[in-house]
């Protein structure tokens, strides 16, 4: 069980809500003191105790629970169909946190286009005391199944993929995992739990980088796991508290207010993206566009079957080399050159030389994020105001 109190029983009223209501209202209640409709800031480190080892409530040291941190992981756990959630100091630390259910020898059966931060961790850092971490395309899962062996212990996937947004059957995978009894991980930082609940598809844990969509700020950095497992909560918790990885209770309070409006915001990132994408392939500059809800990404059957939504992220090759698209992210005015994604302000980058430089350039290459490929993430701003920017920038 997690340190403190029951999740099941405090979530039980909030299981039958429809997600917008979750959004809102999960895991959270008036402050019996004040009635405050937003959870107070319990900005401390330690709580007091009327004996040893007898604390006033259920709190004794912040890194183990924090009243604002636990309001926060109820309410992913719940938007996410979940029971117990961790909410981390960053979505490295909670990759990190997932890492440490390894034992000696065992290792990670990766998809091959992931977050550069996620190959860079399993490859420069994890990989010094187990080489057993692989790398693969999971769009064929029978050569996935022939790719374990005696070490694989998880399966690790993005879906959609960062940055080529490919698409990967998350009912597939979790039947290889269940049969061969390892952990399924899915992070789903693109699509949020809005727009899909790998959970209900049979994963075993659900990992975020809270920095993104969830708190969609673009003013936090925090990370979440999520999931219904028993053994594995009961793990992750101990970890957590063992190592530290911890999420601050001002910054849970803030992604807290950000939930709120998540539901909306997802909607509407989601509508833009797909007029901008379909947009974008009738460009003249434009050589390819990849976006879940066309027609013509290859794997649009599979998204329309798992997801409720295809989120706001577009990839795209300019017509050209590098040297057209350093022109395009120099002469772009509204859209911002940055990293990271999911803000309601627009953002694009050129993932080779930004999110995704500590991959080889081999690997970039064969996956093909080439000089010419672009990544935006697209915001809340009125879609003609976008269009334009990118159109005198191509032009």
């Amino acid at each position: 069980m997690p340190m403190y109190g029951d999740p099941k029983k405090r979530l039980e009223e909030f299981v039958k809500m429809k997600t917008a209501t979750v959004a809102i209202h999960g895991g959270q209640k008036p402050d019996p003191i004040t009635g405050s409709v937003m959870p107070p800031i319990f900005q401390t480190s330690t709580y007091a105790q009327t004996a040893p080892g007898q604390p006033i409530g259920e709190f004794e040291y912040s890194r183990s629970h924090n009243p604002t941190r636990r309001v926060l992981e109820d309410c992913l756990a719940l938007l996410e169909g979940g029971v117990y959630g961790l909410a981390t100091s960053s979505g490295m630390s909670a990759i990190t946190l997932v890492a440490s259910l390894l034992q000696k020898g065992e290792g990670v059966l990766c998809c091959d286009d992931v977050y550069g931060g996620t190959y860079r961790l399993f490859t420069k850092v994890l990989n010094q005391s187990s080489s057993n971490f692989k790398f693969m395309d999971f769009s064929n899962l029978a050569k996935v199944e022939e790719a374990i062996d005696k070490s694989t212990k998880i399966l690790w996937v993005e879906t959609p993929t960062n940055p080529l947004l490919k698409i990967i059957d998350i009912e597939g995978c979790a039947k290889i995992a269940k049969k061969y009894g390892l952990i399924f991980v899915v992070d789903n930082t693109f699509a949020s739990p809005i727009f899909q609940r790998p959970l209900d598809m049979g994963a075993d844990i659900v990992m975020h980088s809270v920095t993104k969509y969830l708190n969609g700020h673009s003013d936090v950095v925090a990370g979440a796991l999520v999931t219904k497992r028993d053994d594995l909560a009961d793990k992750l918790y101990f970890n957590q508290n063992s190592m530290g990885l911890v999420l601050p209770p001002f910054d849970s309070w803030l992604v807290l207010r950000s939930l709120k409006t998540l539901p909306v915001r997802m909607k509407e990132h989601a509508k833009s993206s797909l007029e901008l994408a379909r947009w974008l392939e009738s460009h003249p500059k434009v050589e390819k566009v990849i976006y879940p809800g066309l027609e013509s990404h290859p794997q649009h059957a599979l998204a329309k079957k798992q997801m409720l939504g295809f989120s706001g992220m577009i990839s795209f090759y300019v017509k050209g080399g590098l040297n057209e698209a350093q022109k395009l992210l120099k002469q772009v005015k509204l859209f911002t050159l940055a990293e990271s994604l999911g803000g309601v302000e627009s953002l694009i980058e050129h993932p080779g030389i930004m999110t995704h430089a500590s991959v080889p350039l081999e690997i970039r290459t064969a996956n093909g994020i080439s000089d010419n490929f672009i990544r935006i993430s697209v915001g809340l701003e009125d879609l003609a105001d976008l269009k334009a920017d990118l159109d005198q920038a191509l032009s």
